[in-house]
């Protein structure tokens, strides 16, 4: 986490009412499509928020949502986000609503990094503050997140969960998030399957995709493997890794382990002779012999051609 006023040298240079909406704020550039029923009234309605007035709040008024969206990012990817944020001033407004329990508080609805490098340089927020249900925060979580960077799987996933538990409806998950009944269905098991605390101390971990993630749950079934992987994500030096760095560490740590078989001595076969001329190993599924090729230069070759004989012989021992 950024620390407190890290950022507090920079300041967000005064915008006119018609300032243009781009920028390095990439993580608020709408969508380039024009998307229909709910998802698409919603942003409509976004787009019009945009091109309004919007005031000024103390980040410390601010709550988070309900249901969060994001998993925390690693420090140096907020802190290039911020400082780009700052140097080109804060040009969309964060989305809030009045905090349903709490007079005088606001929830955000979308636009938390915005919210946070903005307090972390103990500077207002730019804010539109709209009454909005708890549906509609939702989608307009989820149409936001459409419009710019892509939550990761497992954020999807977690986020798709946390809504359910929450008592939001599938219909509801599903126009949040862009996706079909099964898809979704898919989402939440893969939440659901896997520890929250693990995936909290891995990250958003944005290169790594869901049969990754499958993989990882199902080699959590064992609990001896899971609290490897707890006590692997609780080092400092693993901690300092990216997140798609620490989730590689720990797929690695808890593979499945090959286990070496020993292989039982090979005993010393030895000739009338005192000829030492082979040796062999056996267990329950082979018998190898090996010749000693020095000891008896001839005999391999000749046990070779002998074996149809002694195959034959070995065969009416058993009628």
């Amino acid at each position: 986490m950024a620390r407190k006023h890290l950022l507090s040298d920079l300041k967000i240079p005064k915008a006119s009412e018609d300032a243009p909406t781009g920028g390095a704020e990439q993580d608020a550039m709408p969508p380039q499509y024009a998307p229909r029923g709910a998802i698409g009234a919603v942003s409509r309605s976004i787009e019009l928020l945009k091109s309004q007035s919007f005031t000024e709040l103390d980040p410390d008024l601010v709550d988070a949502p309900p249901v969060k969206d994001r998993l925390p990012e690693d420090d140096a990817d907020f802190e290039e986000f911020a400082r780009n944020l700052l140097e080109n001033g804060q040009q969309v407004p964060i989305l809030v609503r009045p905090h349903p329990t709490a007079d005088g508080r606001y929830q955000v609805a979308y636009g938390r990094r915005r919210l946070r490098a903005v307090k972390a340089a103990g500077l207002l927020v730019k804010a539109a503050i709209r009454p909005l249900t708890d549906e509609e925060l939702v989608r307009a979580q989820g149409q936001e997140n459409t419009g710019r960077r892509d939550l990761s799987y497992i954020e999807r996933a977690l986020y798709a969960a946390e809504l359910e538990a929450s008592g939001f409806d599938r219909p509801v998950i599903m126009a949040a998030l862009g996706v079909d009944k099964s898809n979704l269905s898919r989402l939440i098991q893969a939440a659901t399957s896997l520890p929250k605390d693990v995936i909290e101390s891995i990250g958003a971990a944005p290169k790594t995709g869901r049969d990754r993630w499958y993989e990882m749950a199902a080699r959590f079934e064992d609990e001896d493997v899971l609290s490897e992987a707890r006590a692997l994500l609780s080092l400092d030096a693993v901690q300092k890794l990216g997140s798609d760095d620490r989730f590689a560490r720990v797929f690695a740590a808890v593979a499945p382990k090959k286990v070496k078989k020993d292989k039982a001595a090979a005993e010393v076969w030895k000739a009338d002779d005192g000829v030492k001329a082979a040796k062999y190993r056996q267990d329950k599924r082979m018998l190898t012999l090996m010749i000693d090729k020095k000891a008896a230069p001839e005999f391999g070759d000749y046990l070779l051609s002998m074996l149809p004989e002694i195959y034959a012989s070995f065969k009416k021992t058993k009628q």
